[in-house]
């Protein structure tokens, strides 16, 4: 699926999405991208040269309709933002329990110190409190309602919450986490990504804020 302008001199309203398919003439991936995380999902370089696409392509059928069905797009993708935002937490938070109940120091697992026991128990109530609102938005979604502010709250506190609670895990760990054959690094890199894409953090402030009234 491409964002094209079909009348540039509209501006927003003169955007249409189209169904590029591959072999089409003119379109060509130019080289695969190297990410510093989510690194099992592809990213490349897409280029089109004089490339022809006909009308039968565009979805909607209507003209000038592809930057609302993209806003719509981006408010259902900030909630499902919420639910990985979420579920890397979740997950990071159950290797780091795993893995300060079997790292010994000083003669006992480091689950058994008062600060590592300090930081599991934040980063648990982090983790609840993000399922919670993710599940509020998602219900006010699913039942239709104008959720474009509440889409933009719940992408932006997950997605910083998250990188605290990583740097958490990643301090319970130790040096050991930050070698690659320790699975938390991943989490790590990987959760990097959500305050950038689907509208930078920065983006969703403006779109609350708009949203308030402010």
């Amino acid at each position: 699926m491409v964002a094209a302008y079909t009348d540039p001199t509209k501006r927003g309203e003169g955007i249409n999405l189209f169904v590029v398919e591959r072999g089409t003439p003119g379109f060509s991936v130019s080289r695969k991208l190297d990410k510093l995380g989510n690194r099992s999902a592809e990213t490349g370089e897409l280029v089109f040269e004089d490339c022809r696409v006909p009308a039968r392509n565009m979805i909607g059928g209507k003209e000038g309709g592809g930057f609302a069905q993209l806003a719509d797009t981006l408010i259902s993708g900030r909630i499902t933002y919420g639910a990985r935002c979420t579920g890397t937490a979740q997950a990071a938070y159950d290797l780091t329990v795993r893995y300060a109940k079997e790292r010994v120091q000083f003669g006992k697992p480091i689950v058994k110190f008062q600060n590592t026991r300090f930081k599991l128990a934040e980063i648990a109530t982090q983790v609840d409190v993000m399922r919670t609102y993710t599940y509020r938005v998602a219900h006010l979604y699913d039942q239709g309602k104008n959720v474009r502010k509440e889409a933009a709250m719940v992408k932006l506190f997950t997605a910083e919450i998250l990188q605290k609670i990583l740097g958490l895990c990643m301090q319970i760990h130790g040096g050991y986490g930050y070698m690659m054959e320790y699975p938390i690094q991943r989490f790590w890199r990987d959760g990097r990504l959500y305050t950038v894409t689907e509208g930078t953090s920065e983006i969703q402030r403006m779109i609350i804020a708009k949203e308030l009234g402010l």
